[in-house]
């Protein structure tokens, strides 16, 4: 029977993480991975006496508003939609 996990080694800065992650997400793990260490290396290059944990702390900072945003963003889809909607049925009562 194959297993629905793979276990991935990833490097985080200085650091390898070892994880067993379904096989599905593996790719999106990597690619997470790549974007917090571009992330870390953007604030090393913008502060470079910071130490680890606070160049960490801006990275994670920045990753939570990003996805605090998009999950904004996802909520008010249904909304828009709802409002077209509704600005259709306005404009086609004003015509009729």
């Amino acid at each position: 029977m194959i297993s629905d996990k793979q276990h991935i080694n990833l490097h985080l800065d200085a650091h390898t993480v070892g994880l067993d992650v379904p096989r599905e997400q593996e790719p999106n793990y990597r690619k997470a991975a790549e974007l917090l260490n571009q992330r870390y290396q953007y604030y090393l290059k913008l502060r470079p006496t910071a130490s680890a944990e606070q160049l960490w702390m801006y990275t994670a900072l920045e990753v939570a508003v990003a996805l605090q945003s998009d999950a904004r963003e996802k909520s008010l889809v249904p909304v828009e939609a709802a409002l077209k909607h509704l600005n259709k049925e306005v404009l086609n009562a004003l015509k009729g």
